[in-house]
């Protein structure tokens, strides 16, 4: 079998980016039992309640939810266990710094296997105010109404 070979998409957190405003992104690899990998290549899994946190110098990923696998045995896996992030020690410690002294937040963005290799995209965010949201919103539906008006003018 032929070594798998590119970028596939598993899961995104469309909500983080608007919950969020993401001032750094950092790719990581996860440790996963087997039965989470199988699981995974069926296309299932949850980011919109994981974190990150950092604890006695090690990444750790919490509240993603990666279902059982279905035909998974009693060896199968506990859905929202903690896994740790595979990073190294400089980026641990960069981002320990940046999450303690600015206040940020390490917030899933997406999971996708790379080359054969589960990975996910951890965003370094900043909470966003109601009145931000709203903002961007707004700003939004203006740049679409803009288009359309210019496609009808067209």
């Amino acid at each position: 079998m032929a070594a798998e070979q590119g970028k596939k998409l598993i899961a995104s957190n469309r909500r983080a980016r608007h919950e969020y405003t993401i001032e750094d992104v950092v790719e990581a690899g996860l440790v996963l039992t087997g039965t989470e990998v199988k699981s995974l290549r069926a296309g299932r899994a949850t980011l919109t309640d994981g974190y990150g946190l950092i604890t006695d110098s090690e990444a750790w990923l919490h509240g993603v939810h990666i279902p059982e696998y279905t035909q998974g045995t009693w060896t199968n896996h506990e859905p929202r266990r903690s896994r740790k992030l595979l990073l190294h020690r400089k980026e641990i410690d960069r981002l320990a710094s940046s999450i303690r002294e600015r206040g940020l937040t390490l917030v899933p963005l997406s999971l996708y296997f790379k080359d054969g290799k589960a990975k996910i995209e951890l965003g370094l965010a900043r909470g966003k105010r109601t009145y931000d949201k709203r903002h961007e919103l707004a700003k939004r539906d203006a740049a679409r109404e803009v288009e359309r008006e210019l496609r009808r003018r067209r």
